[in-house]
């Protein structure tokens, strides 16, 4: 019964680098049957170029996933911890995001190579997320922040509160 979460997170982590690597090859048969054999005409060295970055950009991903997903043994072999789960966000969904986003931009280029142009959300939501961590460390007004509604509304609550409480204190009996 000991370690029964550790199998059971190998066995989900073998079944989902399973699938991703059933994707990755799907998406590579499909580009490959349709942009280089049906439509061989229009097959330039871009493409090759292409298909090339795409290859990179689902191998170097995939390689951490599936280190990520290694279960770890003892010296005697038993199973000491299954992996990291694969379900949980931060570096692990970012990877995901990347074999996703391949896999579009890969077979929406079999209908026009201006799918290629989506490669560019990847650096545009990276500088999105370093600026946010950017700002965190730069000296600012924190007081310049805009507040929503619901806590402007709380704080005028509790500022006429508070000066209805001093008010009621300074009648005369």
């Amino acid at each position: 019964m000991a370690n029964q979460g550790a199998k059971k997170r190998k066995e989900e982590n073998a079944r989902h680098m399973s699938k991703l690597l059933r994707l990755i090859i799907a998406c590579n048969v499909i580009y490959i049957v349709v942009r280089m054999v049906i439509f061989h005409s229009s097959f330039t060295w871009k493409n090759w170029i292409g298909l090339v970055l795409t290859s990179a950009a689902y191998f170097l991903p995939f390689q951490q996933l599936d280190n990520m997903a290694k279960p770890t043994f003892t010296d005697d072999g038993e199973l000491e911890d299954g992996g990291f789960d694969m379900s949980s966000g931060g570096v692990c969904e970012y990877l995901h995001d990347l074999i996703y986003i391949t896999g579009f931009v890969q077979i929406a280029s079999i209908l026009s190579d201006k799918f290629w142009y989506t490669y560019l959300v990847i650096p545009a939501f990276g500088i999105y997320k370093t600026s946010g961590l950017i700002k965190a460390f730069l000296p600012g007004d924190s007081e310049g922040e805009t507040e929503d509604e619901k806590t402007r509304k709380k704080r005028e609550k509790l500022e006429r509160k508070a000066a209805r409480g001093k008010m009621i204190k300074g009648r005369a009996r």
